[in-house]
């Protein structure tokens, strides 16, 4: 091989290394910007999904904090419901003493009458601490979520739909009926005017 062929050959070659730098360079330009577009992507979902997360971990947060005030608030509704009758009866056994049997009663019978008027108080205290109340309904209007209908009485003076008798008392603990109010509704009256 002479010296001009060698000459030309080296030339070719490179004319040929320098095409294919700048194409492998606009590769490379384009292969980077893919990886920053994958990355970005990537970031854009790992982004999200803490966002996501996070906002199931609060929401989680809030339910239970929910859940433990309501077990806080409703635990002792088993035990309420079960005191409810003693009430009742100690309520039943002071309406049954007749006025006049107080009032000429000796010291004993006093003392008795006092004691069992004491226990019913500290009892209804007691439910009251815990958050169950008393609902005495008389000439409200009928709710069927608080009362529970025993009759129907005509009465013209009333407006239809009021609570005339209280059967049996009501209680609630906290927002939730314990126990409805047995009641007697009136009948016939004239229609309840809607507040507006």
């Amino acid at each position: 091989m002479n010296e001009t062929t060698k000459a030309q050959a080296n030339d070719a070659a490179q004319d040929n290394g320098s095409e294919q730098a700048p194409a492998t360079q606009a590769e490379a330009e384009r292969d980077g910007f893919a990886v920053v577009e994958a990355l970005n992507a990537e970031n854009a979902a790992l982004k999200d999904r803490v966002l996501r997360t996070l906002a199931e971990m609060e929401n989680l947060r809030r339910r239970t904090e929910r859940e433990a005030a309501d077990a806080r608030t409703y635990a002792v509704t088993a035990f309420a419901r079960d005191m409810l009758n003693v009430v009742d009866n100690l309520t039943r056994a002071l309406e049954s003493l007749p006025e006049n049997a107080r009032a000429a009663g000796d010291d004993v019978l006093k003392s008795l009458i006092d004691g069992v008027e004491l226990t019913a108080r500290d009892l209804s205290a007691a439910l009251a601490r815990h958050g169950v109340k008393k609902q005495e309904p008389q000439g409200e209007k009928f709710d069927p979520n608080f009362h529970q209908a025993m009759f129907e009485m005509p009465d013209e003076t009333l407006p239809s739909g009021t609570v005339t008798k209280v059967v049996q008392s009501g209680w609630t603990i906290g927002e939730r009926v314990l126990r409805p109010a047995m009641v007697g509704v009136s009948k016939g009256g004239p229609k309840p005017v809607k507040a507006e």
